[in-house]
């Protein structure tokens, strides 16, 4: 899966001083120390080199070092906050590729309340971006666990998913402009705030989700929404994984669509995060399956309380539900949450795992769920699937621990095995093998298997139009 056929050779020495001229000296890295945190990804699944790691200061300075770039044939691989999960963000190991670092472009250019709208520089950690929008009274719903790290234009460039697509939709639901550097050091500025602009091609759709293969995203516009007043949030007990969807419809049907998050928790995930993490078991007896769900809205904090109570009341009549707690304060809601945050991380010291983000029609979950818990089972007697997730729209995390005192390189060298296994099943429920991660270097391999030729053909097409040199990440998304 690490395998890529590279047509493009190692900047001279002339153009590596042509481009550290364009950032300054600080700014353009070539020590291995000073380059080491941008050639690490956090799974640690591939290698990487580079030539020379550019941290540039505004779109001016991209679009200086685009045109250089498409001049020599140098190919650049952009970065946001490096917390990508299938290496888009990472050359390859050949050491020829210079690493365009966005963290600089990091201003928050306007809020504009009254238009609900957010214009950000592509730098800008998420985290920072969901506080400008509180400050003004608004919500930008996009939340990942990486938040505290990731930057925007990461997140846009991927087609970020995280914890509020049931309500809000994924990162590009979110997006009304772009600002995007071209591969030849063209800038396109469409950085509009209009909801309706039926003027041809949506161009910004292209760059959103496309990891930055046809361009790099700059700046966006993002938009706002009202800041909910009050949230209600309960981690509750179920039977088994259908009840979680019977839950769902019971809960948007008594709160006129008020349900803004719905995941799913298994018990061995819980164990994981009591044991590596530091939480603890909001309920007194332990159960299979569990979910995490929230309302937002309400004219008043406080609103929503009881209507979580007779909704978990009804649930109970009607079997759905087993045991229930609802968070009582701000700290609680904090802590229910924290255990979701929790759940990828705690893993890690159970040893290997193997990672599958997919997605499936909401009502075939529980089917895909059985499924694939089974095939991987007889597959390795002993392995601990651990699937979590946002059920309420079908991408669930199919994450399988090694068996306990299995041997970990071992069992992490059947990867491609078990993701076969897994994603047969998901294609069969016409799925996705990528519901919010990308492809990056992790899955590109496999894109003629799970692509329509004349899919594959066209997304080529594309690339070809927007990047006829092949310098904007190459080895990435595209198979070779």
């Amino acid at each position: 899966m690490n395998t890529h056929k590279n047509r493009h050779p190692a900047p001279s020495d002339d153009t590596l001083a042509r481009l550290a001229a364009v950032v300054g000296g600080p700014h353009a890295l070539t020590a291995p120390e000073d380059m080491a945190a941008y050639l690490t990804e956090q799974r640690g699944l591939f290698g990487a080199r580079a030539a020379m790691v550019l941290r540039p200061g505004s779109t001016e300075e991209v679009s200086a070092i685009m045109r250089i770039a498409h001049e020599t044939g140098t190919a650049i691989v952009p970065q946001g906050g490096n917390t990508g999960l299938v290496g888009a963000q990472v050359p390859f190991e050949g050491g020829n590729e210079v690493i365009l670092s966005l963290g600089r472009l990091n201003r928050i250019r306007e809020v504009d309340a009254a238009d609900n709208t957010m214009t950000v520089e592509a730098g800008c950690i998420l985290a920072n971006i969901q506080r400008a929008a509180d400050e003004a009274d608004r919500l930008f719903p996009l939340s990942l666990g990486s938040e505290g790290t990731c930057q925007i234009g990461g997140n846009l460039s991927t087609n970020a998913g995280g914890t509020g697509v049931l309500a809000y939709g994924n990162a590009r639901d979110l997006v009304l402009g772009l600002e995007v550097v071209l591969a030849d050091g063209r800038v396109w500025n469409g950085l509009r705030k209009l909801r309706k602009n039926n003027t041809g091609y949506d161009l910004k759709q292209l760059f959103l989700g496309a990891e930055g293969t046809l361009g790099i995203v700059t700046a966006a516009v993002l938009k706002l929404f009202p800041k909910p007043q009050d949230h209600a949030t309960a981690f509750v007990a179920i039977p088994a994984p259908h009840s979680a969807l019977d839950l769902l419809a019971l809960a948007n049907t008594m709160s006129g669509g008020g349900v803004v998050a719905l995941e799913i928790l298994p018990r061995i995930g819980l164990d994981f995060t009591i044991r590596h993490g530091g939480a603890r078991d909001p309920l007194g007896e332990p159960h299979d399956w569990y979910v995490l769900i929230e309302l937002a809205g309400g004219e008043e904090e406080g609103a929503l309380q009881p209507l979580m109570e007779d909704i978990l009341a009804r649930a109970f009549e009607e079997g759905l539900v087993l045991d229930a707690a609802i968070a009582a304060s701000g700290t609680q809601r904090r802590e229910l949450w924290h255990i979701r945050d929790l759940m990828s991380e705690v893993q890690k010291p159970e040893g290997g795992s193997i990672k599958h983000d997919v997605s499936v029609p909401v009502s075939h979950i529980p089917a895909f769920l059985d499924e694939a818990t089974a095939a991987v089972e007889t597959l390795i007697p002993d392995a601990r699937v651990v699937a979590f997730g946002h059920i309420g729209d079908g991408n669930i995390h199919f994450n399988v621990s090694q068996p306990v005192g299995a041997d970990t390189q071992a069992f992490l060298a059947r990867w491609d095995e078990v993701n076969r296994t897994v994603h047969d099943i998901v294609l069969g429920h016409g799925g996705s093998v990528s519901a919010e991660h990308g492809i990056g270097r992790l899955k590109r391999h496999i894109m003629p298997e799970i692509k329509d030729p004349l899919e594959l053909e066209m997304m080529k097409g594309l690339k070809q139009l927007f990047d006829p040199e092949g310098i904007l990440n190459p080895g990435k998304m595209l198979p070779d």
